[in-house]
């Protein structure tokens, strides 16, 4: 489930991405009055930006319910994932080793020449 909802986030987002490309900014309601205007395309002459309105709110509504959604799954995990919950964590008896520390050799001045 989890994985699910992560292509489906990413898909979202990218979605999301491309329909903001899409759509005109402000400024070119100008550039439409010097014979570049949208009448001629698919969606009429302000079809286009109502239909990419309401197809980026309601891709953003789903890209948030998904985000919601993820967090409460991860949220409900018990498993631990914080390195520092694991360092503080003890190992298993028959995985302690014991440290052994070798003892130093005494010094002689023997092995010195005069």
């Amino acid at each position: 489930m989890y994985t699910v909802l992560v292509v489906v986030q990413v898909i979202l987002a990218l979605g999301i991405i491309a329909l903001v490309f899409l759509q005109q900014g402000k400024g070119a309601e100008a550039g439409a009055a010097f014979g570049s205007g949208a009448s001629g395309t698919v969606f009429g002459s302000r079809g286009s930006a109502n239909f990419l309105s309401r197809a980026t709110a309601i891709s953003a509504a789903l890209f948030f319910a998904v985000s919601l959604s993820l967090a409460y799954l991860v949220s409900q995990r018990h498993e631990s994932s914080s390195v520092v919950d694991r360092v503080q964590q003890p190992l298993p008896a028959d995985e302690a080793e014991p440290a052994v520390i070798p003892e130093p050799e005494p010094e002689t001045t023997e092995d010195i020449p005069e």
